[in-house]
């Protein structure tokens, strides 16, 4: 036999208005012999005929149990050729004037057709063709809104979308097709959605794990996501009573995104939830090194490791490709105090789903 082990929105800066992991062990692969009946056999020297019968037993399946909340999860519902079709109900930008860009805040109506979790993706298809004449293709935005939506009524879903715009080596001005689509659309304008999808980002389901969060820019959109089911909203199967720790990495103090959310995150629930900006143009540490998020990082580094360490530590990274080069080089030394080779157990970790990264 088989053993087994075992709210509101709150947007600033806003111009416009809205219309250990449990696994089944089982025995190894075993033969079981039947008994059978022998025909034909001469005891006097003569050989006849015995006939034996083996089966071989297949073992079962190792069921893996997901450490994130997966149950029931949905994706790739819509597809690009037959998208749901939502409408814009809110647009805003949430960056100030002065900052280097432009960063969007967009609520879509789904009317709970798109039934997402929190750390998941949807697409976005943009209106119209390309140079060859074919229709857009569709990018993949991270969900900024926890699964109820921002009007808690699992009705829509909310992105945070960074308006691209950039002169190119022969000095023209682009801008990126998808992302100048969304942040013009009005409210009432119709926007084409597939998905969703993705399971790398999904949160823990442990509500005492702690869970360190490391994003850049528009990489804050999941950790958003996360917190306002762990601090805005109630819910009779989740009551979040972890660490939650937050890292958010922008060049200027203009470009902190949700900043007043998170604020009041931190004063509702100060046990719970940390947060540590980290502004690379306005701050710099003790070496007087600007203030990238790993820099940050690093003034916790001790604190950091020891939480590593640990089997109900989860981390998430989302943002910018290169930040997480910057995040090993801290951990490297650490771990090799205690005579621990970093790149493995990190390794480790993300075999454990404890190292979860989403970067672009």
């Amino acid at each position: 036999m088989a053993a087994a082990v075992t709210a509101a929105v709150s947007l600033p800066y806003s111009n416009s208005t809205s219309l250990p992991i449990r696994t089944s062990i089982v025995a190894p692969e075993r033969l079981v012999f039947k008994k059978v009946s022998l025909n034909n056999v001469s005891i006097s020297g003569r050989v006849g005929t015995i006939r034996a019968q083996v089966t071989t037993e297949a073992p079962a399946k190792v069921v893996k149990h997901s450490k994130k909340q997966d149950e029931n999860i949905v994706v790739n519902k819509f597809k690009p050729k037959e998208p749901y079709v939502g409408r814009c109900l809110l647009n805003t930008k949430i960056t100030g004037d002065d900052a280097p860009g432009e960063t969007w805040h967009m609520v879509f109506s789904t009317e709970g057709e798109v039934p997402y979790r929190e750390g998941q993706s949807i697409g976005i298809v943009p209106d119209g063709i390309d140079k060859n004449g074919k229709p857009h293709k569709l990018r993949l935005y991270s969900i900024a809104s926890s699964a109820i939506g921002d009007f808690g009524d699992s009705k829509t879903v909310s992105l945070c979308v960074k308006r691209l715009v950039y002169t190119n080596d022969a000095g023209e001005v682009v801008k990126g097709v998808c992302s100048n689509f969304l942040c013009d659309l009005k409210p009432g304008s119709e926007v084409k959605i597939t998905g969703p999808v993705g399971k790398e980002m999904l949160m823990p389901k442990d509500p005492n794990a702690t869970v360190i969060m490391l994003g850049t820019g528009t990489g804050i959109a999941p950790f958003r996501s996360f917190l306002w089911k762990m601090f805005f909203e109630k819910h009779e199967d989740y009551q979040f009573n972890g660490l939650a720790w937050l890292f958010l990495g922008v060049p200027t103090s203009s470009s902190l995104l949700y900043k007043e959310e998170f604020e009041k995150m931190k004063e509702k629930a100060p046990e719970n939830f940390r947060l540590d900006f980290a502004v690379s143009r306005e701050q710099v540490n003790d070496k007087g090194e600007k203030m990238y998020i790993q820099t940050r990082m690093a003034q916790y580094a001790e604190e950091l490791w020891e939480l590593l360490k640990k089997d109900n530590t989860f981390v998430y990274m989302c943002g910018l490709k290169g930040m997480e080069k910057g995040i090993d080089d801290i951990m490297v030394s650490l771990a090799a105090k205690d005579g621990i080779d970093w790149i493995e157990y990190k390794r480790t970790l993300k075999k454990a789903e404890q190292w979860n990264v989403e970067v672009y």
